[in-house]
């Protein structure tokens, strides 16, 4: 049952002294984590059973021995290197003094959690050229336990359930079309002995599902379709007969999108299981829906029976999505006194940029406001419960460019918030990335490009130092506290630059949270004021967790730059420098006297770009070329974010045998570099080496 107000805090403050004076031992182990278990997880606060810690998906810790009073002498208690080199986004789970997280390919650790020796490791071995089916790195946000299993949805698209004692495969499904680019990133839930897990893959053409399997088993229980099929073809499910009349023209050939890629919240008392659904694919409506329409059920949060999958009820957030405005992002239930009626509320700030409340029962809204700047929209109507649309937002119509705000990088991404009962405030990690919206009047779709109906080129960041200031400065991101009853900013930290970390809330009066310029810092709850902070040599994305093991409060994070931001968007991603990627687990407590290593001695990279060749028209089509085809992984303008190698400091540039090796042959296949011969003729990648090799001589001609 989820609690409110004075009364669920001081059971809670109870519940923390009885574990704190028992030493905290063991309730119970893996073997008896169930629905009873995960629905009375504010019982156990010295463990992190599930995504968000309870079903309600709140991210509040109520442990307070590490508290406004004492954190300055928090320290590192123990740090353990990650086998990959990619973004880390994991929410680890600790049960009973075992800490469990996965890693970047799906891997997955178990480690004591108060010394953090290995107790096991899993490796489920996906294809390293399964690397190029995904937009946004081979990322993975976390495991799900029940019963004495751990499970883990794989890059790939397989579902794992592991022995939580050995990390031994004991059953593996698949839960996609294996000829399609779908992808898994999202974390399971289990609700009532079924694994609940989505998929990712909307930029890439696929339609979206979520799927419940039975833990027990891996038998599939049912599957929910978030957008209609072949209309020629019975519908899977009745609403879908109804979406179907909010399309046009051939979506289904497209794929359609809303795939269900993160967000997942489950109210057992309400029996519902919500679901966030994400963007259309393409994002352009006016090729994936010529007629416009809402297009349900993109960008919408929607209700189902967990033991059937059946619909209960729906709240699209951006009707007619042509944004990349996703309704993925986290959903926290709680109860709210909104004049002077205490509400059950389900609460998310999606990309959109608009904080919104619903009605958990039923899905009405109740209030929504900006929590960003935004101009795609001037208002949500509380009568309609629709947005008011700008009419210069719809850039597919008008045929002119349009600067959106938010841009697809929303106001908030998938980065967790938090709700902490006590202050009552929502803390969530904001940004600012406007974005250049401009139709491709020559989209053609792609199985190895992302197929978004957008120019990437056109949007590509200006190479003159005026204006690649300006659009830097434009790029913000900070640590918002936010009232979710009055609707409003309490307070703010700014960062550097967006692509900030998840947050954690504590009982301790403590709001935690770790920046894409490395450091990760503890702030008073309730203003916002910096009390304590670790240099992560490394930028943080993911959140942290709080957990006690033998009577001592523990603050653990997985640190490790990467995700769609740095991939992308280059040169805008340096936040502190040319950010790189040190993946490790890093667990804290008061007094901890650990140090990291001290960081190498930077090197730089040696630059030595072959003589310029092709003409203006050839350089200008590899441009092109290369923002439709590589961009999305190796950055704009040929930048790299700090992930994957730029290649501007290639040694294929000055071999063009070589090069057409890797681009046409896949000869780096198993690194994720896949051949692109299907789509690619040898001119266009010569066009592209062309375009790649004036850019490197740019960069060189720059460097001292």
């Amino acid at each position: 049952m989820l609690f409110s107000g004075y009364l669920r805090y001081t059971l809670l403050g109870g519940l923390v002294f009885l574990a704190a004076c028992q030493k905290n031992q063991p309730i119970t182990n893996i073997e008896t984590v169930d629905g009873a278990r995960l629905a009375a997880a504010d019982k156990e606060p010295q463990n992190w059973l599930t995504h968000g810690r309870t079903w309600a998906e709140d991210r509040f810790s109520p442990l307070d021995q590490i508290n406004t009073k004492n954190v300055a002498r928090l320290g590192l208690a123990w740090f353990q290197d990650l086998d990959t080199h990619r973004g880390q986004e994991a929410t680890p789970l600790i049960v009973d003094g075992v800490l469990y997280v996965s890693t970047a390919w799906s891997k997955v650790k178990a480690y004591k959690a108060d010394s953090g020796e290995l107790l096991w490791s899993y490796d489920p071995k996906v294809p390293g050229k399964w690397g190029a089916r995904g937009c946004c790195d081979v990322v993975n946000r976390g495991v799900a336990v029940w019963r004495g299993k751990v499970f883990i949805g794989t890059f790939d698209g397989r579902l794992v359930a592991l022995d939580a004692k050995n990390g031994t495969p004991l059953w593996e499904v698949s839960t996609i079309d294996r000829s399609k680019s779908y992808t898994i990133t999202g974390a399971p839930r289990v609700v009532k002995g079924k694994v609940i897990i989505g998929n990712g893959g909307a930029e890439y053409g696929v339609r979206g599902y979520v799927s419940a399997y039975d833990a027990e088993t891996g038998t599939l229980a049912w599957r929910f379709y978030t957008v209609p099929g072949d209309p020629s073809k019975p519908f899977e499910n009745p609403i879908l007969a109804k979406a179907a009349k909010t399309w046009s023209g051939d979506w289904w050939k497209l794929g359609g999108g809303g795939t269900v890629w993160d967000s997942m919240a489950y109210d057992p008392e309400l029996d519902l299981l919500y679901i966030g659904v994400g963007n259309g694919s393409p994002w352009n409506q006016g090729l994936r829906s010529p007629g416009g329409g809402d297009n349900l059920f993109l960008s919408s949060i929607v209700a189902l029976r967990p033991e059937t999958g059946a619909y209960v009820w729906h709240y699209q957030t951006t009707p007619g999505t042509a944004w990349d405005y996703t309704a993925t992002q986290q959903m926290i239930l709680a109860d709210l006194t909104i004049d002077g009626r205490r509400r059950k509320v389900i609460m998310q700030a999606p990309k959109n940029g608009f904080f919104y409340v619903l009605d958990r029962r039923t899905g009405k809204l109740i209030s929504a406001r900006p929590f960003v700047p935004v101009n795609w929209a001037s208002r949500v109507d509380l009568k309609t419960g629709r947005p008011v649309i700008n009419p210069r937002a719809r850039y597919w119509k008008t045929g002119k460019p349009w600067l959106g705000m938010p841009g697809p990088l929303g106001g908030h991404n998938w980065q967790s918030m938090s709700y902490d009962w006590q202050t009552g405030l929502v803390y969530l990690p904001a940004q600012e990335l406007p974005f250049p919206y401009v139709a491709d009047r020559n989209f053609t779709p792609s199985h190895l490009a992302v197929n978004l109906g957008v120019d990437l080129e056109a949007a590509s960041l200006p190479q003159d130092a005026a204006t690649k200031k300006a659009v830097k400065r434009s790029a913000k991101g900070y640590l918002l506290a936010w009232d979710p009853v009055a609707q409003k900013e309490v307070w703010r930290v700014s960062h550097g630059g967006p692509w900030n970390g998840g947050v954690l809330s504590t009982a301790g009066g403590l709001v935690f949270q770790g920046t894409a310029a490395g450091v990760f810092s503890a702030y008073r709850a309730q203003t916002g004021e910096k009390l304590w902070s670790f240099a992560a040599q490394t930028g943080v994305v993911a959140a942290p967790v709080s957990f006690m093991v033998d009577g001592v409060q523990y603050i653990s994070v997985v640190v490790g730059w990467g995700g769609v931001f740095p991939l992308l968007t280059g040169e805008i991603a340096w936040v502190s420098g040319k950010e790189t990627n040190r993946s490790r687990v890093l667990t804290f407590r008061l007094g901890g006297d650990k140090t990291l290593p001290a960081l190498p001695a930077a090197v730089a990279a040696a630059l030595h770009p072959p003589a310029a060749f092709g003409s203006a028209a050839m350089i200008a089509r590899g441009k092109a070329r290369y923002h439709r085809y590589c961009g999305s992984c190796h950055g704009d303008a040929a930048v790299s974010g700090g992930v994957l190698p730029d290649l501007r400091y290639s040694s294929s540039l000055a071999d063009a045998g070589a090069w057409a090796q890797i681009v046409l042959k896949g000869l780096l296949e198993g690194n994720g570099m896949i051949s692109f011969a299907s789509e690619l003729a040898s001119r266009d990648a010569k066009e592209i080496r062309s375009y790649v090799v004036m850019r490197a001589r740019q960069t060189a001609e720059k460097t001292p």
